[in-house]
C-alpha cells in the first residue's frame, strides 16, 4: 500500500469514527469514504517560492462572512495539464497556507476551492503535494467557517489531484 493510499485510508477512518470529524452523526451513518483523484506523481512538487518584497496583510472572507487575516508570503509557478499556473502562498500564526481553486471547481471539486499546507524544505524550497489537497470542513458541515480562495489563486487549468467534491448521501 502506498503512503498516499494509507494516508487516505486513515483520513476516511477519522471522518467515519472520530468525534472531531466534521461529519454530522447522520452523515457518518452513510459515509463510505471520500472521493479522490488517482495519485499523480507529477503534482508532488518541490518549488522555488519567490518571496514578496513586502509582507502585505490581506483580509480573506470566510464562508460564514467572517474575515481572517493572512500575510502574502510568496508565489510560485508550476506546470499542469499542459499549462502553466501561478499560486500565492499565505502565512499566519498557524503556518503556511495555500488555498486554490482550479477549472474543476464547482463541477468535480468544491467551488470555493481546496487547501494545502506547503512545507518548507531545509534548502528554502517548498513541498507542494496536490495529491493531498483537501476540502475545507465547511464542505461537510455548515457550522465551520472556511476561508474562500482569493481571486489570485483561482487558476484556469485543472488540477486532477487530491480530494474531489463531497457527495452527501
Amino acid at each position: 500500500m502506498s503512503e498516499l493510499t494509507e494516508f487516505r485510508k486513515m483520513k476516511d477512518e477519522f471522518f467515519q469514527t472520530d468525534h472531531h470529524s466534521p461529519l454530522t452523526a447522520d452523515q457518518k451513518r452513510t459515509f463510505t469514504g471520500l472521493k479522490y483523484f488517482p495519485e499523480n506523481e507529477d503534482l508532488d512538487l518541490l518549488v522555488e517560492v519567490e518571496r514578496f518584497a513586502t509582507e502585505e496583510q490581506v483580509q480573506i472572507q470566510t464562508t460564514t462572512g467572517d474575515i481572517q487575516t493572512y500575510t502574502r508570503f510568496g508565489k510560485f509557478t508550476f506546470e499542469v495539464d499542459g499549462g502553466s499556473a501561478e499560486l500565492t502562498i499565505y502565512t499566519n500564526e498557524h503556518g503556511y497556507f495555500l488555498p486554490f481553486a482550479d477549472s474543476l471547481a464547482g463541477t468535480e471539486t468544491y467551488g470555493a476551492g481546496r487547501y494545502l499546507e506547503p512545507e518548507r524544505a531545509a534548502d528554502g524550497r517548498f513541498t507542494v503535494n496536490f495529491n493531498i489537497a483537501y476540502n475545507p470542513y465547511c464542505v461537510y458541515n455548515e457550522n465551520y467557517s472556511c476561508p474562500i480562495t482569493p481571486a489570485e489563486n483561482r487558476i484556469k487549468i485543472p488540477v486532477r489531484a487530491g480530494e474531489k467534491l463531497f457527495e452527501d448521501k
